[in-house]
Protein backbone atom coordinates (compact mmCIF):
# COMPACT_ATOMS: atom_id res chain seq x y z
CA UNK A 1 0.00 0.00 0.00
CA UNK A 2 1.32 3.44 -0.94
CA UNK A 3 1.23 6.28 1.59
CA UNK A 4 -1.21 8.16 -0.64
CA UNK A 5 -3.66 5.27 -0.32
CA UNK A 6 -3.57 5.64 3.46
CA UNK A 7 -4.13 9.39 3.13
CA UNK A 8 -7.03 8.85 0.73
CA UNK A 9 -8.57 6.36 3.16
CA UNK A 10 -8.22 8.90 5.99
CA UNK A 11 -9.90 11.68 4.02
CA UNK A 12 -12.67 9.27 2.95
CA UNK A 13 -13.32 8.55 6.63
CA UNK A 14 -13.59 12.25 7.38
CA UNK A 15 -16.15 12.64 4.60
CA UNK A 16 -18.20 9.73 5.97
CA UNK A 17 -18.16 11.22 9.46
CA UNK A 18 -19.08 14.70 8.21
CA UNK A 19 -22.19 13.24 6.58
CA UNK A 20 -23.03 11.24 9.70
CA UNK A 21 -22.63 14.32 11.91
CA UNK A 22 -25.13 16.48 10.00
CA UNK A 23 -27.53 14.01 8.37
CA UNK A 24 -31.14 14.65 9.28
CA UNK A 25 -30.47 17.61 11.57
CA UNK A 26 -32.60 20.73 11.33
CA UNK A 27 -31.05 24.22 11.52
CA UNK A 28 -31.74 24.49 15.26
CA UNK A 29 -29.72 21.33 15.95
CA UNK A 30 -26.95 22.39 13.54
CA UNK A 31 -26.55 25.70 15.39
CA UNK A 32 -27.08 24.42 18.92
CA UNK A 33 -24.17 25.06 21.26
CA UNK A 34 -23.84 22.99 24.45
CA UNK A 35 -22.62 26.11 26.27
CA UNK A 36 -22.65 29.74 25.13
CA UNK A 37 -18.99 29.62 24.09
CA UNK A 38 -18.97 26.11 22.59
CA UNK A 39 -18.82 25.43 18.87
CA UNK A 40 -21.89 24.32 16.94
CA UNK A 41 -22.00 21.40 14.52
CA UNK A 42 -22.41 23.88 11.65
CA UNK A 43 -19.31 25.81 12.69
CA UNK A 44 -17.23 22.67 13.29
CA UNK A 45 -18.04 21.17 9.88
CA UNK A 46 -17.65 24.51 8.09
CA UNK A 47 -14.31 25.12 9.84
CA UNK A 48 -12.82 21.68 9.22
CA UNK A 49 -13.81 21.94 5.57
CA UNK A 50 -12.41 25.47 5.24
CA UNK A 51 -9.10 24.36 6.77
CA UNK A 52 -8.91 21.36 4.45
CA UNK A 53 -9.76 23.54 1.44
CA UNK A 54 -7.23 26.23 2.40
CA UNK A 55 -4.37 23.88 3.27
CA UNK A 56 -4.82 21.48 0.34
CA UNK A 57 -5.05 24.40 -2.10
CA UNK A 58 -1.88 25.93 -0.66
CA UNK A 59 0.08 22.65 -0.57
CA UNK A 60 -0.78 21.75 -4.16
CA UNK A 61 -0.81 25.29 -5.63
CA UNK A 62 -4.54 25.06 -6.36
CA UNK A 63 -7.34 27.57 -6.00
CA UNK A 64 -9.65 27.17 -3.04
CA UNK A 65 -13.00 25.57 -3.85
CA UNK A 66 -14.55 28.11 -1.44
CA UNK A 67 -13.68 30.91 -3.86
CA UNK A 68 -13.63 29.30 -7.31
CA UNK A 69 -16.91 27.40 -6.99
CA UNK A 70 -18.74 30.29 -5.28
CA UNK A 71 -19.27 28.51 -1.97
CA UNK A 72 -18.29 31.73 -0.22
CA UNK A 73 -21.20 33.49 -1.94
CA UNK A 74 -23.57 30.54 -1.46
CA UNK A 75 -22.94 30.44 2.29
CA UNK A 76 -23.30 34.24 2.50
CA UNK A 77 -21.52 34.46 5.84
CA UNK A 78 -20.68 37.83 7.32
CA UNK A 79 -16.97 36.93 7.44
CA UNK A 80 -13.90 37.83 5.36
CA UNK A 81 -13.52 35.84 2.09
CA UNK A 82 -10.46 33.89 3.24
CA UNK A 83 -11.64 33.25 6.80
CA UNK A 84 -11.18 29.62 7.87
CA UNK A 85 -12.46 30.00 11.42
CA UNK A 86 -9.03 29.89 13.02
CA UNK A 87 -9.11 31.86 16.26
CA UNK A 88 -12.83 32.61 16.05
CA UNK A 89 -14.43 34.23 19.04
CA UNK A 90 -17.78 33.04 20.30
CA UNK A 91 -19.43 35.88 18.37
CA UNK A 92 -17.81 34.79 15.11
CA UNK A 93 -18.78 31.15 15.72
CA UNK A 94 -22.37 32.37 15.98
CA UNK A 95 -22.11 33.97 12.52
CA UNK A 96 -21.71 30.57 10.85
CA UNK A 97 -25.33 29.69 10.14
CA UNK A 98 -26.79 27.50 7.40
CA UNK A 99 -30.30 26.59 6.29
CA UNK A 100 -29.52 22.87 6.09
CA UNK A 101 -26.83 20.28 6.49
CA UNK A 102 -26.91 19.82 2.70
CA UNK A 103 -24.98 23.07 2.31
CA UNK A 104 -22.26 21.82 4.67
CA UNK A 105 -22.00 18.40 3.04
CA UNK A 106 -22.14 19.89 -0.45
CA UNK A 107 -19.17 22.12 0.26
CA UNK A 108 -17.34 19.32 2.04
CA UNK A 109 -17.94 16.93 -0.87
CA UNK A 110 -16.53 19.49 -3.32
CA UNK A 111 -13.41 19.96 -1.17
CA UNK A 112 -13.14 16.20 -0.72
CA UNK A 113 -13.20 15.66 -4.49
CA UNK A 114 -10.45 18.27 -4.93
CA UNK A 115 -8.43 16.65 -2.15
CA UNK A 116 -8.68 13.17 -3.68
CA UNK A 117 -7.78 14.52 -7.10
CA UNK A 118 -4.61 16.03 -5.68
CA UNK A 119 -3.73 12.94 -3.64
CA UNK A 120 -4.13 10.58 -6.59
CA UNK A 121 -1.24 12.40 -8.29
CA UNK A 122 1.12 12.17 -5.28
CA UNK A 123 4.28 10.10 -5.57
CA UNK A 124 6.18 9.00 -2.47
CA UNK A 125 8.96 11.54 -3.10
CA UNK A 126 6.38 14.36 -3.25
CA UNK A 127 5.60 13.86 0.44
CA UNK A 128 9.11 15.13 1.27
CA UNK A 129 8.60 18.45 -0.57
CA UNK A 130 8.67 21.45 1.75
CA UNK A 131 5.39 23.36 1.60
CA UNK A 132 5.86 25.82 4.46
CA UNK A 133 9.20 27.26 5.52
CA UNK A 134 7.75 29.41 8.32
CA UNK A 135 8.21 26.54 10.81
CA UNK A 136 11.33 24.97 12.31
CA UNK A 137 11.70 22.40 10.95
CA UNK A 138 10.03 23.36 7.67
CA UNK A 139 6.75 21.56 6.98
CA UNK A 140 6.73 18.90 4.28
CA UNK A 141 3.72 17.91 2.20
CA UNK A 142 3.44 14.66 4.14
CA UNK A 143 3.43 16.44 7.49
CA UNK A 144 0.90 19.01 6.27
CA UNK A 145 -1.47 16.30 5.02
CA UNK A 146 -1.29 14.41 8.32
CA UNK A 147 -1.85 17.69 10.16
CA UNK A 148 -5.02 18.37 8.15
CA UNK A 149 -6.21 14.81 8.73
CA UNK A 150 -5.62 15.15 12.47
CA UNK A 151 -7.36 18.52 12.71
CA UNK A 152 -10.32 17.36 10.64
CA UNK A 153 -10.73 14.14 12.62
CA UNK A 154 -10.71 16.06 15.90
CA UNK A 155 -13.34 18.52 14.70
CA UNK A 156 -15.62 15.92 13.14
CA UNK A 157 -15.38 13.98 16.40
CA UNK A 158 -16.43 17.12 18.25
CA UNK A 159 -19.34 17.54 15.83
CA UNK A 160 -20.42 13.95 16.50
CA UNK A 161 -20.24 14.58 20.24
CA UNK A 162 -22.37 17.74 19.97
CA UNK A 163 -24.84 15.80 17.81
CA UNK A 164 -25.18 13.28 20.63
CA UNK A 165 -25.96 16.09 23.04
CA UNK A 166 -28.55 17.87 20.88
CA UNK A 167 -30.37 15.09 19.06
Amino acid sequence: MHAKDILIDGFNRIQEEVHAAVEGLDPDALHSRPTPDANSIAWLVWHLTRVQDDHIADAFALDQVWLTEDWQKTFGLDLPRHDTGYGHTSAKVAKVRVDSGDLLTGYHDAVHARTLGALREVAAKDLERVVDERWDPPVTLGVRLVSVLSDDLQHVGQAAYVRGLVS
